[in-house]
């Protein structure tokens, strides 16, 4: 895939990406350097869904996989998937970019603080372990962007539910660096391809009050939700009766979650959840995934309110102090694992029962 098809490809999703024709402008302009700025991508305590998602991008249409896109026009130096090296080599591309100064760093997944942040290993290099932790402090401080992808590493997210004995954080709140949050368990594939549209042609991201992109995260899911005229008169109160019925009393999160996903829906437009008869979960919130079942209709996936409107943060400026995640880690965690006095893991014991002839 050539720069031109790069192009056409952020043309024909602009109307998803929220994308104006200066934006476009501004890409071909950035797409016809060479000097793109390198992104190192590095996971966390997640479940590399994140990754997953934005794999399938593009699966349907050329380019065939989002790998060609990074590599080829932002210079994708380190991706613990993506990357065809492996062990040393590998990680001296991150050096490399780092060393450079030039650069986006890409985080998904908590970041586990407990232990020293020994519960997450971000690679091995000339023989050094590197905690998670240490990587992404360093890589942050020198980072032109900081992007936190999906809601563990924006929030914590599951990785960081009670009781939380690794401490996740979010990746802002163990950097101490303001980052820009792509909140989604996963993300939406498009708004993480929106974002890094902004960054490369130079414009400016305009941040709620969670430091979540406005274009993407500004109304709520039930603002434009097409079953919010069921909301009041036709709700459904089993899963028996669905139909075209409001979800609300089926747990729905929908008037407290703020994204697009009635616009942008999922695998390449074809459906989202509420169209799929499942209730929003609200998982592009701070306090997702929370402690209240799904399906419970008290339960609720952040802040905000019914009417859907914007969510009226402020605009992201980098004196915003990072956002706390909803779970903290234990003021003084164990120095070492669960085990015996010595901190050796012990193997759970079985009980054995006598089997009994009748």
């Amino acid at each position: 895939m050539n720069r031109r098809d790069f192009l056409k490809l952020a043309t024909l999703t602009t109307g998803a990406a929220a994308l104006s024709s200066l934006d476009l402008d501004l890409l071909e302009k950035a797409m016809a350097s060479t000097t793109g700025p390198n992104v190192i991508w590095l996971q966390g305590a997640s479940c590399t869904g994140c990754s997953v998602s934005f794999l399938n991008r593009i699966s349907t249409t050329a380019p065939t996989d989002v790998a060609d896109v990074l590599i080829n026009f932002v210079n994708l130096r380190y991706h613990p998937q993506v990357m065809s090296l492996a062990g040393d080599a590998a990680v001296a591309q991150a050096e490399a970019a780092y060393n450079s100064g030039k650069y986006i760093l890409a985080v998904e997944g908590g970041v586990p603080t407990a232990f020293g942040g020994a519960a997450c290993w971000a690679w091995t290099y000339n023989g050094t372990e590197v905690t998670l932790l240490d990587a992404v402090k360093s890589l942050a401080s020198k980072a032109t962007a900081v992007l936190s992808i999906g809601t563990c590493a924006s929030f914590g997210g599951m990785a960081s539910a009670a009781p939380n004995p690794t401490g996740v954080q979010s990746l802002a709140s163990a950097t101490g660096v303001s980052t820009i949050n792509i909140a989604g368990c996963p993300p939406h594939p498009d708004w993480i391809v929106y974002v890094i549209a902004k960054l490369l042609g130079g414009q400016t991201l305009a941040l709620d009050s969670n430091r979540r992109p406005r274009d993407i995260y500004g109304q709520t899911v039930h603002s434009r939700c097409p079953r919010r005229e069921a909301f009041e008169e036709n709700r459904a109160s089993s899963f028996l009766q669905i139909g075209d019925r409001c979800l609300r009393n089926l747990g729905c999160r929908g008037p407290e979650t703020y994204c697009n996903c009635p616009v942008s829906k999922w695998n390449n437009g074809v459906n989202w959840c509420i169209g799929a008869n499942s209730p929003c979960i609200g998982c592009t919130e701070p306090t997702f995934s929370g402690t209240n079942a799904f399906w419970n209709p008290t339960g609720s996936g952040g802040g905000g309110g019914d009417d859907g409107g914007d969510d009226g943060g402020d605009d992201g400026g980098s004196t915003r102090p990072p956002t706390q995640p909803p779970t903290q880690p234990p003021t003084q965690p164990p120095t070492t694992p669960p085990g015996d006095d010595n901190g050796r893991w012990r193997r759970p014991t079985r009980r054995r029962t006598r089997r009994r002839d009748d």
